[in-house]
Formats: C-alpha cells, sequence, structure tokens
C-alpha cells in the first residue's frame, strides 16, 4: 500500500512538471503610448540658397578688357563703372603685307608732292594775274586799252584763283591718303590703342546690389555679349530645392517650408512660393533616372536671423505637404497588416487585445489613427511574429 501511494506520488509530480515547463510563459514585449498632437508629413530633401535676381553685366562691343578692379562682395550703385573696354590692337603684318604697305606710302608721299607743286604753279599763276590786273587797270585809265580787254585779265586772273583752291583741294586729299597709308605701319601701344587716340567704351552697373561674382578678372581681349560680372542683392534670398515629380504634385504655393542645418541655430521657416512647371531628369546615387522638378520658396522668418546666409549655401528643406493639429498617432512599427487594414496590439491587464484601426497618413515615425485607439493607451511596437490575440504579455 505505502509502495503504491510513493509511485502514486512521484507519478504526480512528474506530471506536474511537465505541465509547468509546457505551460506557456509571458512573452516579453515593448510597448509605446498613443499620444495625441501635431501630425507632420513632410518632403525632405538638400537644397540651397541663391539671390532672387541676378543680373550678369556684359560687354555690348568686342575689344580689349582693361583688368577688372572690383573684387566678391563690393558694393556697386546703379550707373557705377563696372569695366573699360578699348579697341583691339590691329592684326599683325606679315612681310609682304609690310612691303607693299611701304610701297603704298611712298606712293602717297609723291602724289603729296605732286599735289604741293601744282599749289605752287597755281599760287604763283595767280599772283601774275593780279600783277596784270593792277597794269591793265591804269592801262584803262590812260585810254591805251578798252573797257572789254580789261574786263578779259580780270576774268582770268578769277580763274587762277578758282585752279588754286582746286590745287589745295588734292594737296589736302593728297595728305589723307598718306596718313591713310601710313596707319597700318605706325605702333600700336600694349592696350590695342594709338597713342592719341582715344575709343574706351565704360560698361557699368544697371542696379544697385553687391558683386556676386567676377566672371572676367584678368585683362584680355573679348567679344560683344561676354559676361563679366555677376551683381544682385545677396539681402534678397530665395532657396531652390529639386523634388520627386511625384511628391511635387502636393507641393502648392503657400506650403510651409522648414529650414534646417543652414548653419546657424534654430529652424527657419518659409513658404513655397512656386513650382517650376517643367522637370528634369536627373541620376540618383544608385544610377537610378528620376524625374525631379525645382521648387522655389521664399525665406519668412527675420532677416536678422538669417543674415550670415550667402549666394549658394546649402540647406536642409522640409516640405509638409500634409499637417493635422489634435491628431491621434502611434508609432508605425506598431502596426502591421491585418487583411485590406492594419492592426495594433494594445495592452490590456496583462495580455495584448488585437485592434484594427484605419491609417489617414504616416511619415517616418507615426502613423495618424483618426478612430479605434483611445490617447494613453499602450500599444507593441514591433510585435513578435508569434504575438496572438489574448496572449500573455510582460512589458520588457
Amino acid at each position: 500500500m505505502k509502495k503504491k501511494l510513493l509511485w502514486g506520488a512521484v507519478i504526480a509530480m512528474f506530471l506536474a512538471g511537465l505541465v509547468w515547463a509546457f505551460w506557456p510563459s509571458a512573452m516579453e514585449v515593448e510597448v509605446a503610448n498613443v499620444t495625441q498632437g501635431r501630425f507632420e508629413r513632410a518632403v525632405q530633401e538638400d537644397g540651397k540658397t541663391r539671390v532672387r535676381a541676378r543680373y550678369v553685366v556684359s560687354t555690348t562691343v568686342a575689344g580689349r578688357l582693361a583688368r577688372i578692379l572690383l573684387a566678391q562682395g563690393d558694393r556697386v550703385q546703379a550707373g557705377d563703372a563696372v569695366a573699360v573696354v578699348s579697341p583691339s590692337a590691329p592684326a599683325l603684318l606679315d612681310a609682304r603685307s609690310q612691303a607693299e604697305q611701304a610701297a603704298r606710302v611712298g606712293g602717297a608721299q609723291a602724289a603729296l608732292a605732286q599735289a604741293q607743286a601744282q599749289v605752287a604753279a597755281a599760287a604763283a599763276a595767280l599772283n601774275q594775274g593780279r600783277q596784270d590786273v593792277l597794269r591793265n587797270n591804269a592801262l584803262v585809265r590812260q585810254g591805251f586799252v578798252s573797257a572789254a580787254q580789261g574786263e578779259s585779265i580780270r576774268l582770268a586772273e578769277q580763274l587762277r584763283g578758282s585752279e588754286l583752291a582746286a590745287a589745295q583741294q588734292a594737296e589736302q586729299a593728297a595728305r589723307f591718303n598718306l596718313e591713310q597709308a601710313r596707319a597700318p605701319l605706325q605702333a600700336y601701344g600694349a592696350d590695342g590703342a594709338r597713342p592719341g587716340v582715344k575709343g574706351e567704351v565704360t560698361v557699368r552697373s544697371p542696379v544697385a546690389g553687391s558683386v556676386l561674382k567676377v566672371l572676367l578678372q584678368s585683362e584680355g581681349v573679348v567679344q560683344a555679349g561676354a559676361g563679366l560680372v555677376e551683381i544682385g542683392d545677396p539681402g534678397s534670398l530665395e532657396v531652390v530645392v529639386d523634388i520627386l515629380t511625384e511628391e511635387a504634385a502636393q507641393v502648392q504655393p503657400g506650403t510651409a517650408v522648414q529650414l534646417l542645418n543652414w548653419g546657424g541655430s534654430g529652424v527657419l521657416q518659409g513658404k513655397v512660393r512656386y513650382v517650376e512647371p517643367a522637370a528634369f531628369t536627373k541620376v540618383s546615387a544608385l544610377g537610378v533616372e528620376e524625374q525631379r522638378v525645382n521648387v522655389i520658396a521664399d525665406i519668412t522668418s527675420p532677416q536678422e536671423v538669417w543674415k550670415g546666409l550667402g549666394d549658394g549655401f546649402k540647406v536642409d528643406v522640409r516640405l509638409l505637404v500634409q499637417v493635422e493639429e489634435g491628431a491621434v498617432m502611434v508609432p508605425v512599427g506598431a502596426l502591421f497588416p491585418v487583411g485590406a487594414r492594419s492592426g495594433v496590439f494594445v495592452l490590456d491587464a496583462g495580455h495584448v487585445r488585437l485592434q484594427e484601426v484605419t491609417v489617414k497618413a504616416r511619415n517616418g515615425n507615426q502613423a495618424w489613427v483618426p478612430e479605434g485607439l483611445a490617447v494613453n493607451a499602450q500599444v507593441v511596437v514591433y510585435p513578435d511574429i508569434k504575438l496572438q490575440d489574448g496572449a500573455k504579455v510582460k512589458v520588457r
């Protein structure tokens, strides 16, 4: 009898051990609270600042540009001189061309000498004519010469005066021809201008502002239309950021913008001014072609806060495409698919309860759940795949 009782106790203890060994233990879980507050869904990309209105000052004529003395950051007023362009030096003559031009100079010199001789001859003839008129006038008064003959002598004297004037004009033309022939052989200065001859063109700033960039600093030959300097107002900045076209469809003029990591403390505020109507193709770092579009935003924070920003500075741009105040939110790690909907495990007296929810929107951290959950309720985050509805759990 005692042996039976002993064996019965052993068997009972063995069965109790088996039950204890295979009895399910509480699973450790990590929980988070359901919160209520401001929900934000944003598109975040790298952007940069740029001067809103920039002007490229160009030269209107071809010539030799004098060294530009302006530097980046210099202030200029409308009408201030930016650069000076002088005539370019003529092309160099080879030996044959120089010989031909020297021959032309010799011919022009001979023509001038001939014209000078003609002037001297015409002057002598005119002087002789005047003497003839004086003698003829005396003879007419004395009655030795008729009045008609005296008139002929006076007409001859006038004709010789006209011949002298024509000879003098021919001499002047010969001088000009000589100057024209000598011009290609004359030495020109290093600035491309002949000594004593001025032909400079002063390029002036069309607006007041600061020099953003000097495009051509050194002296040299430039063509008409060449850009010299960029001028703009660094106090009038805008932000440009390129985003995917599918994200740009959610961005409208007036969309709130936050600027982070701009180099100063705090977050700068802004708003979208416009989205460019045309997209472009850009290759990502992974080698994938993407369609992107530029979004232009204005900085609305006081200028005193961001006065250290300049043209071309990098900023992190957050475009707030959706904002909801008083939204009920859960961590996105608490959600898992339940058929066509989403669900969460709600902590309830040491057990978990499956709760299906409707997700209105989500960002990288939070999901907006308009109904189905109470504020401050605890939900399991990153639930184990073995976790079932009604299971006993222990908070980690």
